[in-house]
């Protein structure tokens, strides 16, 4: 018989129930459920005896709000996926695989802003003082004046921040912190809610920036209950394809800059090196271009950037031909196939697939049709691309290529690393920076790959 105030908490998605059952109501996971004593029903919301309420203060849409002050950590591409810099008193959450390099990440940026002056400390659940401060060490930060401590007690965690008065506070992880006023053990939904919650009012309150490590799940989301993705301010994601050195900073929600931002960062012996200029770190210029390479122009966040796609039509060697992606999504690639056996005339379906993004970048914006399609015609009439063009451009289900944004930064991305044309949709024809080839639909771009006057 559950006890007077217990509830049982879903341990993937946070929802509580009353009562103990097999697989849970909110999100259909099996032996999820945990017990958990609650002072109170969840969703109650029973006032204090004899509380008294100021009621609600309205004000006007036109009172003029001065854009938040920023604090500048010195590595600029951590402020570019900010929006700038960190505003003080926002809370951020940084999630990524293990071994990715979110602490790497987190202490560059405490060390390289704490020598510019701002109050910076670093609170570890996960590893002893002696280790972070070995890790400083090896990234040559031994000298910046950030204050270390490794602790899991919240209560302790909390009332350590009020005693003295930082800018940046830097918490490895979250899922390590508990609370004594509950009784789940740390790393469940209940810990992880009451942590970030209790952390969040603390940078509200005292206008510190507070930027939270979380882990993941197998699936890649954050785990612990969505609410905590809710509570704070921005969410970033930290990803690395195991075997490459490149490390990628993405935004997924910014209240005080733009969604879709990217970082990008080479792992080294000394810690994180700032790339500048992706595009020429994710291609490759040297020699000819093969057949099923075909250079994609693409936008990540607010900048353009170069990316190789790679494709292999072969004879498949079993009775179910194989279909496989990385860096690209599968249903795209699918779709793609379809369009060019249907309003192309080329035939995949006795034959094996394969399409890759060099370099380990992930792209999942609509304009990488056309280059995905290019790269695996190429393949399979074994024709190659020039070796100065670009590709861009969305396919419809009716084999129309048609425009996406910003095509002008794109094709000036292209042109200051070299490129001299571009196989883009028709509406560029009388683009001046390179020499567009305009299609206008997906037939007329594949016929192109083959002529031999194109090249």
């Amino acid at each position: 018989m559950a006890r007077d105030g217990a509830v049982y908490v879903c341990q993937s998605c946070g929802s509580a129930q009353s009562k103990w059952a097999g697989q849970c109501a909110g999100c259909g996971a099996w032996n999820t459920l945990v017990e958990e004593v609650s002072s109170r029903p969840p969703g109650a919301m029973a006032p204090a005896k004899g509380a008294r309420t100021r009621g609600l203060a309205f004000e006007g849409l036109e009172d003029e709000v001065p854009p938040p002050a920023r604090i500048a950590t010195g590595v600029e591409e951590f402020d570019r996926v900010c929006g700038g810099g960190v505003v003080p008193g926002s809370a951020i959450l940084l999630g990524g695989d293990p071994g990715v390099g979110k602490s790497t990440l987190l202490m560059q940026v405490a060390g390289h802003a704490a020598r510019r002056g701002v109050a910076c400390a670093y609170i570890s659940g996960e590893e002893a003082v002696e280790q972070v401060r070995g890790r400083a060490q090896r990234m040559g930060l031994s000298d910046a004046p950030v204050k270390l401590a490794a602790e899991t007690s919240l209560r302790e965690i909390v009332e350590g921040l009020k005693r003295e008065k930082f800018d940046l506070v830097v918490i490895d992880s979250i899922q390590t912190l508990w609370s004594d006023a509950h009784e789940a053990g740390p790393g469940s939904v209940t810990q992880v809610r009451a942590a970030a919650g209790e952390l969040v009012r603390l940078a509200k309150k005292r206008g510190v920036a507070v930027i939270l490590v979380g882990h993941v799940t197998k699936e890649g989301a954050i785990a612990g209950p969505r609410v905590v993705e809710h509570m704070v301010d921005a969410v970033f994601a930290f990803e690395g394809e195991r075997g490459y050195p490149f490390r990628i900073l993405r935004g997924a929600k910014n209240r005080f800059g733009a969604t879709d931002e990217i970082g990008v960062f080479e792992m080294g012996d000394a810690g994180l090196a700032e790339v500048k200029n992706p595009s020429a770190l994710f291609l490759n210029t040297a020699g000819e271009r093969a057949a099923g390479a075909a250079v994609f122009a693409g936008i990540e966040g607010s900048r353009p950037v170069l990316v190789e796609f790679q494709a292999l039509v072969a004879p498949s060697a079993y009775g179910t031909p194989r279909r496989a992606v990385v860096g690209w999504d599968s249903g795209r690639l699918a779709m793609v196939l379809a369009v060019l056996e249907a309003r192309c005339g080329l035939h995949f379906g006795d034959r094996d697939v394969y399409l890759n993004v060099a370099g380990g970048l992930r792209i999942s914006e609509p304009a990488a049709d056309l280059a995905a399609a290019a790269a695996l015609a190429s393949s399979a009439l074994d024709e190659a691309l020039p070796q100065d063009c670009v590709v861009f451009g969305e396919i419809s289900l009716s084999g129309e290529v048609r425009p996406v944004s910003r095509m002008d930064s794109r094709l000036k991305e292209a042109a200051k690393l070299g490129f001299r044309r571009a196989l883009a949709p028709a509406d560029l024809e009388s683009a001046s920076v390179l020499r567009v080839t305009g299609a206008s639909r997906l037939s007329d771009a594949i016929r192109r790959i083959g002529e031999a006057d194109w090249k």
